[in-house]
């Protein structure tokens, strides 16, 4: 049945692109095929959709397990806008909208409902589980089931459990960042049968990792280095403790940088304040704990600054993959000190149970390795996860091409200007021409689209992706036919948006 169908018509009808990612065709083909699959795909390779669209042309709801509520509204909020009927069930909801959403999931409402481990693990969830007319299960970041996993959540054991009480309902697990170990690992815990396997290449060559040891002098100059280079651009700053984010947060401030803090000490709505003004483009730096970022969607952001060293290159993988995700040039910066390395090694000695001791220190001496070896950084990301590049050298590393120009503490503020307007005329795939935009226009239509985003409580790249409204600032469209021949703009988002897209380009002149 599969073959037949049509998916090019739903693709350019609700999410607005001509044509699919690679993996993209074949894992919705897998789904609608009734079978179990397992994904591997890096951080901007399209991963929802392979679940959204299935659960569309099935006509039944797909039942997305996700470990953030964040991700969760944000998805659910995209799909709202594409005309895509979505809900999430979760702890912050009243009562009352708990049990509105649950009612209209028997009813079969919707064709998306994002639930989290901890509600699925319940007994009552089970029971009215059993009366949604369910299509199949997606796990999303599903390496947390493993304890080789570098982010293992003892919640996401549970889910195990699935395969016993839906046995008849297929399973999609879905991952950005899997050694083979752990990939071998999701498919025994969740019982997957004889899944469809999909690997996407871990290579990312629009990011150039970046790898310098420094002291904590050297640490501030290039930071501050950095962010000028980046003047303008959204940026992400992990530190490695609370104490530490507040600091950089001060410091950058001495240095007329804005920046917000993040971290889970805070109250609960001034973090989400917070992330909300970043998210909006408000305030361009976010400094922030390792809790930040799980699940976050910004396809904007160009850089990515670690000021210590991670624990692992599974964890630095999915953290530095946060850069450039709509396919430009971004930098990921690790700028480590040497007293990172004795911390780590300190708090793996005081693990108690042996294996997970042990486990610690493997991935301690691969992210020793992995700054240390003076070999390609995509080259050992590549190979640790298992995969074998056919080039030697990539030319988007320290190590394979000169360090740039901020990385010297030398940059100057026009050379932030050229790297914008080089960074502007980038071919990707989701652009129809390398013709430069008029950055004030741009500038105007982002200004349009933080008010509609603030009108309509959503972050700003829910009501358009940066690649797209630089097409609308390129192509100009003056009527719907033209709006929907940009990539990125479906049918319900040209209907929703189309009058204030012209009105907002005509009143720029």
């Amino acid at each position: 049945m599969t073959t037949e169908v049509d998916l090019l018509t739903p693709l350019k009808h609700y999410w607005g692109y001509a044509g699919f990612r690679p993996l993209q065709e074949r894992i919705v083909h897998s789904l609608l095929a009734g079978h179990d699959i397992a994904v591997v795909m890096p951080t901007g390779g399209g991963k929802s959709l392979c679940y959204q669209m299935p659960a569309l042309i099935l006509g039944r709801t797909a039942v997305v397990i996700s470990p953030l509520i964040s991700l969760m509204q944000d998805q659910a909020a995209q799909l709202d806008q594409m005309g895509v009927p979505a809900a999430v069930l979760n702890s912050t909801l009243a009562p009352a909208e708990q049990s509105r959403v649950m009612r209209q999931a028997v009813q079969g409402v919707y064709r998306l409902l994002y639930l989290s481990p901890e509600r699925l693990a319940r007994q009552d969830t089970i029971h009215w589980l059993s009366q949604v007319p369910i299509a199949f299960f997606a796990i999303d970041e599903a390496h947390c089931i493993s304890e080789w996993g570098h982010e293992f959540r003892p919640e996401y054991r549970q889910l195990s459990s699935l395969r016993q009480h839906f046995p008849d309902r297929p399973i999609a697990a879905f991952t950005a960042s899997a050694t083979r170990r752990v990939r071998h690992d999701i498919l025994e815990q969740l019982r997957l049968r004889e899944p469809d396997k999909y690997i996407a290449s871990f290579h990312r060559p629009n990011l150039r990792y970046l790898v310098k040891q420094c002291d904590a002098r050297m640490q501030n100059r290039l930071l501050v280095s950095a962010l000028r280079h980046h003047e303008g651009d959204n940026v992400i700053i992990y530190a490695p403790t609370i104490a530490r984010v507040e600091e950089t947060v001060a410091f950058l401030a001495q240095h007329r940088i804005r920046a917000v803090p993040y971290h889970g000490k805070m109250d609960a709505p001034v973090r989400q304040r917070n992330q909300e003004r970043w998210m909006s483009d408000e305030v361009p730096v976010l400094v922030g704990t390792l809790a930040f970022g799980l699940g976050i969607n910004k396809p904007s952001v160009r850089a990515v600054i670690h000021l210590a060293l991670p624990k692992s290159i599974e964890q630095y993988y999915q953290e530095a993959g946060r850069a450039g995700r709509d396919g430009l040039p971004a930098d990921c910066a690790l700028l480590w000190q040497n007293r990172d390395a004795g911390l780590l090694a300190y708090f793996t000695e005081q693990l108690s149970d042996p294996d997970e001791k042990e486990r610690s220190w493997q991935r301690y001496h691969a992210i020793r390795h992995f700054v240390e070896a003076g070999r390609c950084r995509h080259r050992q990301i590549c190979t640790h996860f298992g995969e074998t590049p056919k080039w030697e050298v990539c030319g988007m590393c320290d190590v394979c091409a000169a360090v740039p120009d901020w990385m010297e503490c030398s940059a100057l503020p026009e050379r932030a200007v050229k790297k914008r307007k080089r960074m502007s005329t980038v071919a990707t795939p989701s652009r129809t021409s390398a013709a430069p935009v008029d950055p004030d226009l741009v500038e105007h239509m982002r200004e349009w689209r933080r008010a509609v985003a603030k009108r309509s409580g959503v972050p700003a790249y829910v009501v358009m992706h940066d690649t797209t409204l630089d097409e609308v600032c390129r192509r100009r469209p003056t009527n719907l036919n033209e709006l929907l021949e940009v990539s990125g703009i479906g049918i319900r988002k040209a209907e929703l948006y189309g009058r204030e897209i012209f009105s907002a380009l005509e009143s720029f002149g």
